[in-house]
């Protein structure tokens, strides 16, 4: 079942890892699209994986001379979609107008293919920390989970449960208190917070206990970030989170991990230990009710501490995003 949402549609969304992509096409799904993604000498490209002729995914072949070839009785298409050859017809024969396949928008950054189901008009965020060489980027994902995107993002964005459902890692008992804080607007249109103060008891691998400073920012409506600054020593680690809807009760989710210091950790360890904290918020963004967002501010009761979560919910109400919200 497709996910019908004209705002998603012409968002750019990850669909997976540029390492996944080689030398041989590969099929995702994108709000239940089923899309083909393919490398040639020009670059990445994206088509819906299916073929005029006789309707085979497309998928299922290869990358020739830099057109991407049916399996079954293979047609080639250009990087632009072109039908380009069609051996059943003698040469002299011109190939039908029609014989064209679908192309979307597909661009590569920040270790992620992303493919934008409208064309390429939407506007793609700025993630600082992946062209610096001050810092050490560690691509993470892909994380399946039964909930629909905009569950997955407000649990990243909610610095309350820090202390309860990542008890030990990334907050303790002791300390569950959330300071206030505003959150603004910014010129790009993005949302950021105050920095909050969060204890932990490890924050930078020493096993010294102390505060740490986290902010928050809304990129885009399936793109969110924080970063935690360690006030001791200067320390910046940050972590991008996007969210791919697969279908419309499945996503699918990607993240980037930036770090200007050095963790003793090998990349494995790192994807490893954030696999682990995604475990523990699973069983609470699956079992939540309802599935969809309330962008109703009255329908569930919040705190000072979600100003985060209410500006996202407010953010999704302006930009009109249907799916995952009620």
């Amino acid at each position: 079942m497709l996910v019908q949402d004209p705002v998603l549609h012409r968002e750019w969304i990850a669909v997976c890892r540029s390492s996944d992509v080689q030398d041989k096409p590969v099929q995702v799904t994108l709000m239940g699209e089923r899309i083909v993604v393919f490398r040639t000498e020009t670059g990445i490209h994206a088509f819906k994986d299916l073929c005029i002729h006789r309707g085979a995914a497309l998928s299922l072949g290869c990358v020739r001379n830099g057109n991407l070839v049916c399996p079954y009785h293979a047609w080639e298409y250009d990087p632009s979609g072109a039908c380009v050859k069609i051996p059943q017809l003698p040469e002299t024969q011109a190939i039908p107008t029609k014989a064209k396949a679908i192309a979307y928008g597909c661009r590569e950054r920040y270790g992620f293919v992303w493919v934008n189901l409208g064309g390429e008009d939407a506007g793609m965020f700025s993630l600082p920390e992946f062209d610096d060489p001050a810092f050490r980027n560690v691509i993470w994902g892909p994380q399946e989970v039964n909930a629909k995107p905009p569950r997955v993002i407000e649990n990243f964005l909610d610095v309350g449960h820090l202390a309860v459902v990542h008890e030990g890692y990334l907050g303790v008992e002791t300390h569950r208190e959330i300071g206030d804080y505003r959150v603004h607007k910014t010129e790009d249109g993005c949302i950021r917070s105050d920095e909050i103060a969060i204890f932990q008891p490890d924050p930078d691998g020493t096993g010294q206990a102390k505060h740490v400073y986290y902010t928050y920012e809304v990129l885009r409506p399936l793109s969110v970030k924080f970063t935690k600054r360690d006030e001791e020593n200067g320390n910046l680690m940050s972590i991008l989170l996007t969210v791919l809807p697969l279908t419309e009760t499945k996503s699918v989710a990607f993240g980037v991990m930036s770090f200007n210091y050095e963790t003793d950790l090998t990349d494995e360890e790192m994807v490893k230990f954030q696999d682990m904290i995604f475990a523990q918020d699973k069983p609470i963004v699956e079992n939540q009710k309802p599935e969809d967002l309330p962008l109703d501010l009255q329908i569930e009761l919040s705190l000072k501490s979600d100003r985060m979560s209410i500006a996202y919910r407010q953010y999704l109400t302006e930009l009109g995003v249907t799916h995952g919200t009620a």
